[in-house]
């Protein structure tokens, strides 16, 4: 009887001791496999980062296995995350705030680039040379709501200068401005190298260089079941972006840039170097957009540090 007794603490000893074991194999596989991360893309040379860190390896090395899915704007973009098919997009940061403040489940993890690049573009024989000379004229823009269009309409204002925005962008509102049906246009890269190229001047580069431009933005749900993923995806970022800013016309970066977008070569190297890859958040400025927001009525209240991912404070924000 004692040794059927003894027989039974071992086959139990045993038994807990292969359950432990089956533990912590299935600990050692969780923590080793690849997570996978997808992200809604408006293809642009402003998401330049991704596309380098994707091509280069830099998220598979760090056992991470990123999915780009294509959309046609940033809005879709922002549908795909708040609808739980996509983790992560990169955008504008007025469009990302707005969203935040209306209840999106969404939050802020990294700047993309600061300052914002885009610029007021005019003919080479315009008469505007300034602000100042903007009042009544015709200036081609994406959105009342776009942090450039607003940085404009604010320097417009103060100089008792107003103008009427047209809601083009892009190709659109270079072909609006060779037929002479605006004035100006206010474009971002790869456009405003395009125009640049073309003969087209800038006005006033500065009034935009003040404030931040794209955000990396994600769904809370992973915020919450995951962050240490999103964490790895901003560290491969950082890694892509030194490689940029290293030479941000190399010939390996202008590949990856037109392989991505289909830009212009010629308009990826003339504008590669305005676009300033960062993952550290501005927050000032990020704040000033929102107040901004508000004045416009678009948003009823800034909605401060709710904007960013508290797995992030102290990473890429709160710092």
């Amino acid at each position: 009887m004692k040794n059927k007794t003894n027989l039974i603490g071992i086959g139990a000893a045993a038994l807990l001791a292969l359950t432990a074991a089956d533990a912590r194999a299935a600990q050692d596989a969780e923590a080793t496999k690849t997570k996978k991360i997808v992200v809604a893309d408006a293809k642009t040379t402003h998401h330049l980062n991704l596309y380098v860190a994707k091509e280069k390896g830099f998220f598979a090395k760090r056992g991470l296995e990123v999915e780009i899915v294509d959309v046609k704007d940033l809005a879709a973009a922002r549908d795909l995350v708040v609808a739980g098919k996509a983790d992560a997009y990169w955008a504008c940061p007025t469009a990302v705030i707005a969203a935040i403040a209306n209840g999106a489940p969404i939050r802020i993890i990294a700047q993309v680039k600061a300052p914002c690049t885009s610029v007021l573009v005019v003919p080479p024989a315009s008469s505007i040379q300034d602000i100042a000379d903007l009042k009544g004229k015709r200036v081609a823009g994406i959105s009342p709501t776009c942090e450039a269009v607003i940085s404009y309409v604010q320097a417009a204002q103060a100089a008792k200068s107003p103008f009427a925005l047209e809601k083009l962008a892009g190709g659109p509102a270079i072909a609006a401005l060779e037929a002479g049906a605006v004035d100006a246009a206010i474009l971002e890269e790869p456009q405003a190298s395009i125009a640049e190229l073309k003969g087209y001047r800038f006005v006033r580069p500065d009034v935009s260089a003040g404030i931040p431009c794209r955000t990396i933005n994600a769904r809370t749900a992973l915020l919450q079941s995951d962050p240490a993923a999103l964490q790895t995806l901003v560290a491969a970022i950082e890694e892509a972006n030194a490689l940029i800013l290293a030479d941000p016309t190399s010939e390996e970066v202008v590949r990856i840039a037109h392989a991505y977008t289909g830009a212009p070569v010629a308009a990826i190297k003339q504008g590669n170097h305005r676009l300033r890859f960062q993952t550290i958040l501005k927050e000032e400025g990020l704040s000033r957009l929102a107040d901004a927001l508000v004045a416009n009525g678009d948003i009823k209240e800034n909605p401060g540090q709710k904007l960013y991912a508290d797995a992030f404070k102290g990473v890429t924000w709160g710092k």
